[in-house]
């Protein structure tokens, strides 16, 4: 068996990147794609996601999916449309954290000089190497992989592979933050902070308050839902700015609308914070 054969199958939080994978491939396909995800088919098929087709459940858990897929391509849409803001201002370096089977150096076009920097555990970064060379795929950007755990040093490890804190730098924290404990949120939010030049910029997408409630009471065990522990504060922008970043907030129908997917239901509760989040830092 070659070592692609023997690549190891997705499990626990970083399969959720695979589920992401499947939801961007099956946005590819559509007519009016809010982007092109070329890879995003073979990181699907690799994790056993494609074909796809929708798993057995009843109405309720159907419409749960749907919500979640849509706002996985209205938050992708949302970080690409930032990272091209970002090096438009001059900002040569990215880093993903929890980077999964983002094709982001892959897929968009980077200016000269660009560095991005995936900063994940090994098991994913292994079975996302075996796929990109099944698809002899090739960034458009100098990429640098960092496998190191989120909750060990891993500015250490992004400072080893290269990555300069007095240059500014473009963060994205995607999908991730639900995943956390608030300690650990808070504690990702201040070593990004110290790592970020003047004129940095991050991504973030925060899980809106009550989404637990809503979609993990009582999701499937192993589901992406059942492990979501975490919700973003009552006021993002405050806390970030206690980090010394400027934000706004954006409600996944505002941005909806703004990219022609309108949301047409009306909303079931009172607009709060929205989740997805852009800052600058000060």
């Amino acid at each position: 068996m070659t070592g692609d054969q023997e690549r190891v199958q997705p499990s626990g939080v970083w399969a959720t990147a695979v589920g992401v994978a499947r939801v961007r491939a099956l946005e590819t396909e559509r007519e009016n794609a809010l982007f092109q995800d070329p890879l995003a088919r073979a990181f699907a098929a690799a994790g056993g996601l494609w074909p796809s087709s929708p798993p057995p459940g009843d109405e309720t858990g159907r419409r749960r999916r749907l919500a979640v897929s849509f706002s996985i391509v209205i938050r992708t849409k949302f970080l690409d449309d930032l990272l091209q803001q970002a090096s438009a201002s001059g900002i040569r370096q990215v880093v993903l954290l929890g980077a999964g089977m983002d094709s982001r150096a892959f897929r968009m076009d980077w200016p000269e000089g660009t560095r991005l920097f995936e900063v994940d555990t090994a098991a994913p970064l292994d079975f996302k190497a075996s796929v990109l060379r099944q698809e002899q795929a090739v960034a458009r950007c100098e990429r640098i992989t960092v496998a190191v755990d989120l909750r060990e040093d891993w500015p250490g490890a992004l400072a080893a592979a290269g990555h300069d804190p007095a240059a500014p730098t473009v963060w994205i924290a995607e999908g991730l933050l639900i995943y956390l404990p608030e300690d650990a949120v808070e504690l990702l939010l201040a070593r990004v902070s110290a790592q970020s030049a003047t004129g940095s910029r991050m991504g973030l997408t925060w899980g809106s308050r009550g989404v637990i409630e809503r979609f993990g009471a009582d999701a499937t065990p192993g589901s992406a839902a059942s492990m979501w522990v975490s919700e973003m504060p009552a006021d993002p922008v405050g806390r970030l700015a206690e980090h010394g970043w400027e934000a706004d907030c954006h409600t996944l129908r505002e941005r909806a609308a703004a990219y022609g997917r309108p949301i047409t239901a009306p909303p079931q509760r009172e607009e709060q914070p929205g989740g997805l989040i852009s800052a600058v830092r000060r």
